[in-house]
């Protein structure tokens, strides 16, 4: 499966996500520590208005949503590069068509072709 992708097309995707990895995992581990409540309990020290208390306990919860969503992207490179290793990358799992390299271009992780994805 491998006459879609050059070994130089491969290396170059492999480095991509990597770096892509990369900076997911460095974003996930700056956000965690941050438990939801230690900022709050250091706010209960002062005389706040209850505004602020929610808008902060909003932040805490968008933050919370950000990493769900990037521990899923990381989720989705590792899947990428496990592929790459397989030497099934560049290929649609549902159809087992090359996934053109344009798409892979813009979305390195894509496991389909763009007309199968809602199908």
């Amino acid at each position: 499966m491998s006459e879609h992708l050059d070994s130089k097309k491969l290396d170059y995707f492999k480095e991509k996500l990597l770096e892509m990895k990369k900076e997911n995992e460095s974003k996930i581990s700056d956000n965690e520590g941050n438990s939801p409540n230690d900022t709050i309990s250091e706010l209960a020290d002062y005389d706040n208005h209850p505004a602020d208390m929610a808008t902060e306990q909003f932040e805490q919860e968008r933050d919370a949503g950000l990493n769900r969503v990037r521990e899923d992207r990381l989720t989705e490179i590792n899947d990428a590069l496990e592929r790459i290793e397989k030497g099934t990358y560049g290929y649609s799992e549902k159809s087992g068509k090359p996934i053109p390299v344009e798409r892979l271009e813009i979305m390195p992780t894509a496991r389909n072709l763009v007309e199968e994805e809602n199908q």
